[in-house]
């Protein structure tokens, strides 16, 4: 009897270990699965992606931000309501877009040179087209141009910390991250009281020293 007992015993032990064996490859399935769930949930404050292929995402109600679309897309655009569109990238926008109603802003930036002069020019542009329906902005990829201006437009319009937009900027799902330095150096540098101050006053940069200020005073003075 206890030579029974005593095998009763060790089969049991046996066939605990051999299901524990079996769990562990589905536990760790499990896990996987589930932090790939939790790491797939954005913020509902983020920009939130309506067509990943072109790189389009909903920042606002009546602002939208992508890469460079193609004629093919304009009819997604259009039903979207876009009214504006702003190309941050050095092509224009004339080969694909050709609706006569729709504003074409034109404002090519590079980030290692951008500087505040452009970040104005650029959020006064976009303030003063929402003023007349729903703005795109987009560069060619929708990433470190339209990404940067994206984060100051959180920043300034938005009240939004500078860490707040450099999250969203790495880790919204817009690619790019590898040639985001400049732009995420102008953003941490940034001057964000003198930028408001300068937008609010109609100036065209924060520095009396810059290039179009300078042009201005020269231009005030010539005409009569």
């Amino acid at each position: 009897m206890n030579g029974f007992l005593q095998s009763l015993r060790l089969t049991l032990a046996a066939l605990v270990f051999f299901a524990a064996l079996l769990a562990l490859p589905l536990s760790m399935a499990w896990g996987a699965t589930t932090a790939a769930v939790v790491q797939d949930v954005r913020p509902v404050h983020w920009a939130q992606p309506l067509d990943r292929r072109i790189n389009l995402y909903r920042m606002a109600p009546d602002l939208y931000r992508s890469a460079l679309p193609s004629a093919r897309d304009w009819p997604a655009l259009q039903a979207l309501g876009i009214a504006t569109v702003i190309n941050f990238y050095q092509r224009g926008d004339e080969q694909w877009l050709k609706d006569p109603r729709v504003v074409q802003v034109h404002l090519p930036l590079r980030t290692d040179r951008i500087d505040d002069a452009d970040v104005i020019e650029a959020l006064r542009s976009i303030r003063q087209a929402q003023s007349r329906g729903r703005v795109l902005i987009h560069c060619k990829h929708g990433q470190n141009r339209t990404g940067l201006m994206a984060a100051m437009y959180r920043v300034i319009y938005q009240n939004w910390s500078k860490e707040q937009a450099l999250a969203e900027m790495r880790g919204g799902g817009f690619g790019g991250q590898e040639r985001m330095a400049d732009a995420e150096r102008y953003l941490r540098e940034a001057d964000i009281p003198a930028l408001r101050l300068a937008l609010a006053s109609g100036a065209c940069s924060t520095s009396t020293w810059a290039l179009c200020a300078l042009r201005e005073r020269l231009l005030g003075m010539v005409e009569p």
